[in-house]
């Protein structure tokens, strides 16, 4: 009888315009002042918004987004979760975010389809094989489950892989992480937003900050397309135009925007229940619940901050795929999308305050971001909330410039930063 009832009301709101279901978040109008402000309604400045408010306390919080909210590279992305980093710095900020991503669905009472399947990085050659034992090693000294793969062990876990005698990349081994996963990355967004606005936040869509309130030399808001809105502390979480934002603030960080793109296949029959990267092409490709093969590659190292990305990348990535899969060749391809990063010089985020007083920064996080979106938020509301770093997001400040203590993962991933 429940069942009855709720497929009728599900499709009495479907012919009525969904006029009868209460948001999922309030959008008010802002208000001309709050305790902190959030700029940028992606996961990392949602998330923010909700541990301010349920971590601190703090309720009086604005999340300002120019477009809707999950409209950048939350949206944009290939949704894998993994903590596979070779630094203990690194270890300790992914492992925080991979930890929060196992209970997140719980925590935010919204399914975020979070799903462990593991991840395998495949070796073709003995010098990356010796590669492949240092990081499992270091995985393991730092906390993080690890396995060094043979050849073998990854035709067990992915038997539709090349192991062709002709195979341009032959099968050496690889790096196994048992739970990695993916995500399914409205989800995260839209759970994020329905715990922060039931604790008091204003999610504000359509709100473009144009420029900083300074006042003695210290940030005290934003001016926006809705007017000025003032605050005490502000946290920027706008990934790809950090820089365009900063530049707004009057200093400049070392970072570069670049196009990721990634496609998605039509469905097919399950064939794929893991992630598979190889270390030859740079690409990676898993099988989404509905049966799209989700593909990924390197970055177009053209500066950029579209959302389209260009074919001759796209190419190489499908090239790559197909030497990984070649009985993927024939499918059709159904949708092709970019999301706009930010490459740091040591390819590790930047979280700490800005050369600005008052407005805190989140940024950096290259191709990572999406994995990254607890921990991100978790340590920005404690900055913006105290003032003070955790042990985790201290080594990831931006004086690590002037320090000369790099966080150097250009290949933590396996592919092109």
């Amino acid at each position: 009888m429940t069942w009855r009832y709720s497929a009728f009301s599900l499709l009495k709101e479907g012919l009525s315009g969904q006029k009868g279901w209460e948001p999922a978040w309030r959008s008010p109008d802002s208000a001309r002042s709050y305790d902190v402000i959030v700029i940028g309604g992606g996961g990392h400045g949602l998330a923010t918004a909700y541990y301010l408010a349920r971590t601190h306390g703090i309720t009086r919080v604005a999340v300002l987004e120019k477009g809707w909210i999950g409209g950048g590279n939350t949206g944009r992305n290939t949704t894998v979760i993994r903590s596979n980093y070779f630094y203990p710095e690194s270890v300790a900020l992914y492992g925080l975010a991979h930890r929060l991503y196992r209970s997140l669905s719980r925590e935010l009472n919204y399914n975020i389809m979070f799903a462990p399947r593991g991840m395998v990085s495949v070796c073709h050659t003995d010098a990356q094989m010796e590669i492949a034992a240092r990081t499992v090693n270091a995985m393991q000294l730092n906390g993080t489950d690890a396995e060094l793969f043979s050849a073998e062990d990854v035709r067990r876990v992915a038997p539709a892989y090349n192991f062709s005698p002709r195979a341009r990349y032959p099968v050496a081994g690889g790096i196994w992480q048992g739970s990695a996963g993916t995500a399914r990355h409205d989800a995260v967004a839209w759970g994020y937003a329905r715990a922060a606005s039931r604790l008091g936040v204003d999610i504000i869509q359509n709100c473009e900050v144009s420029g900083f309130i300074v006042e003695r030399g210290r940030c005290r808001g934003v001016e926006t397309s809705r007017g000025p809105i003032r605050a005490d502390r502000v946290g920027m979480a706008v990934a790809g135009h950090s820089s365009v934002l900063a530049e707004k603030a009057r200093f400049r960080l070392p970072i570069n925007s670049y196009a990721l793109q990634a496609c998605v296949s039509e469905p097919v029959k399950p064939v794929l229940d893991t992630i598979v990267l190889s270390l030859g092409t740079g690409c990676y490709v898993s099988q989404s619940d509905k049966g799209e093969l989700v593909i990924g590659g390197g970055l177009d190292r053209i500066p950029s901050y579209g959302q389209r990305g260009n074919l001759p990348t796209l190419e190489g990535v499908l090239a790559g795929v197909v030497e990984m899969f070649p009985s993927f060749a024939g499918l059709k391809l159904m949708r092709q999308w970019a999301g706009t990063v930010d490459v740091v010089p040591d390819s590790s985020p930047i979280i700490g305050e800005s050369p600005l007083p008052g407005l805190f920064l989140n940024c950096g996080w290259g191709t990572g971001g999406f994995k990254a979106i607890p921990a991100g938020g978790t340590l920005l509301a404690n900055l913006l909330a105290t003032g003070r770093h955790t042990d985790i997001s201290r080594p990831f400040d931006l004086d690590r410039f002037a320090r000369g203590r790099l966080i150097d993962e250009a290949a933590g991933s396996g592919i092109p930063h």
